[in-house]
C-alpha cells in the first residue's frame, strides 16, 4: 500500500483503508494525527492506550479480542496506540512480527510523531498496511504543496465549519500564521462567525480579523526592524508572546512585508546585472507591493534599511524559517531565535 499524506488520506479515507488491519499514523502535526485517527476509527468500537506506559503483553491479548458487534470489515474493533513511540522502540522485534502476520480480529493503530523510512517497521507497513504522513510542512517527497495545502484548506477545513474559503483568503491565513494546521482551523472557525452558514470568506476578512491589534503589532515590529530600533522591535515583541503568541506564528506574519522588500531588492539587483532600467514602482509591482499606501510604505523603509541589509533580507528569513521548524523548535530556543533574528535584521545600516 503506497503511503499518503494526511491531505489525500482525508479526502478519501473510506477507499484507502478498505481492508487493512494495521494503520500507522505519524508526524509532526498532532491535529493531522488526529484527524486521521477519527477517520480511522470512524464509528467502530474502539479502545485507546497510552504508548508510553503500554507494554507488548497488554496489547497482544486486546488484539486478539474481537469485537462483540464485529458483524462485518467495516465494524472490526480499533485499537488505538498513542504516543507511541516509545512503545515502539521498547517492542520494535515484536511489531515488525506482527505487522508480517497480524490477526485479523481487531485493527491496529499507531500513532507516532516520527518514523524513519529505512526501517523495517517503516517498509512493512508501507508495503502492506496503511501508513499516513502528518505533516502540512511543503515537502514534494510527500506530496505536499502550497496547491496542496490551499485545496485541503478550501475544501477540508472549510467544510468543517460550514463555509467557504476563498483560495487568496486560505494563502494570506498561511502567510500570517503559518503551516501549522491546528492554527489555521481555529482561526477559520472564528472567521466562520463572521458569515452566514456557507458563506465565503474572502482576504479582506481574513486580513482584517486575524490580523487585530496583534497584527498593528506585527507592522510595529517590521517599521522598527526598517528603522534599525531593535530594542523598540523587540518591545513590541514581548507584548506578543505575552499574548500567547508562538513563535511558530509570529515568524511568518513578521516575514510576510520584509519578504515582499527582499523580492524587490532581488528584482532591482537582476535588472541592473541584466544592464535594463529599472523604476521603482515596477521593482515593489515585482515584490508584491502594488497598493499605493503600502508603496510608499515600502519606499521609506526600503531606503531605511539600505541597498546591503535589504539583499539579505531573503536568505535571513530562510535561515530563520529552517531553523525554527528544526533546530530551534522548542519552546525558549523559538523565542530566542526570533529576538536574534531582529537583531540581525534591525542593526543599523
Amino acid at each position: 500500500m503506497p503511503r499518503f499524506n494526511a491531505f489525500e488520506y482525508l479526502a478519501a479515507p473510506e477507499s484507502t483503508q478498505a481492508g487493512k488491519v494495521v494503520g500507522v499514523v505519524y508526524g509532526v502535526d498532532s491535529t493531522l494525527r488526529k484527524w486521521c485517527i477519527d477517520a480511522i476509527v470512524g464509528d467502530s468500537e474502539w479502545t485507546q492506550m497510552d504508548g508510553e506506559v503500554c507494554k507488548w503483553s497488554d496489547l497482544r491479548d486486546d488484539l486478539a479480542t474481537a469485537s462483540l458487534f464485529d458483524f462485518d470489515a467495516g465494524d472490526k474493533r480499533t485499537i488505538v496506540v498513542r504516543s507511541a513511540d516509545k512503545f515502539l522502540s521498547s517492542h520494535r522485534p515484536e511489531i515488525e512480527k506482527y505487522l508480517a502476520k497480524p490477526g485479523d480480529a481487531t485493527r491496529l493503530v499507531l500513532e507516532l510523531e516520527s518514523l524513519a523510512s529505512n526501517t523495517r517497521v517503516y517498509k512493512a507497513v508501507d508495503k502492506e498496511h496503511l501508513l499516513v504522513a502528518c505533516t502540512s510542512a511543503t515537502d514534494a517527497k510527500l506530496g505536499i504543496t502550497a496547491a496542496s495545502r490551499r485545496k485541503f484548506l478550501t475544501s477540508f477545513v472549510a467544510g468543517r465549519h460550514q463555509c467557504q474559503l476563498a483560495a487568496a483568503a486560505a494563502d494570506a491565513l498561511v502567510e500570517m500564521l503559518g503551516e501549522e494546521i491546528g492554527m489555521l482551523d481555529t482561526e477559520i472557525a472564528k472567521l466562520a462567525l463572521y458569515v452566514d452558514v456557507g458563506g465565503k470568506i474572502e482576504e479582506p476578512l481574513v486580513r482584517d480579523v486575524v490580523a487585530g491589534w496583534q497584527g498593528k503589532t506585527v507592522w510595529q515590529i517590521t517599521d522598527a526592524i526598517a528603522a534599525g530600533d531593535a530594542a523598540e522591535a523587540l518591545r513590541q515583541l514581548d507584548k506578543l508572546f505575552s499574548g500567547g503568541q508562538r513563535a511558530i506564528a509570529l515568524l511568518p506574519q513578521i516575514a510576510w512585508s520584509l519578504r515582499r522588500l527582499g523580492m524587490t531588492t532581488a528584482a532591482i539587483e537582476h535588472r541592473e546585472r541584466s544592464g535594463r532600467p529599472w523604476q521603482f514602482e515596477d521593482a515593489l509591482a515585482a515584490g508584491g507591493i502594488r497598493r499605493g499606501f503600502e508603496i510608499q510604505s515600502a519606499k521609506k523603509q526600503l531606503q531605511s534599511i539600505g541597498r546591503e541589509r535589504a539583499k539579505n533580507l531573503l536568505p535571513w528569513l530562510l535561515d530563520a524559517d529552517l531553523r525554527l521548524k528544526g533546530t530551534h523548535s522548542t519552546e525558549g530556543r523559538d523565542r530566542f531565535l526570533l529576538e536574534q533574528m531582529i537583531l540581525k535584521l534591525a542593526r543599523e545600516a
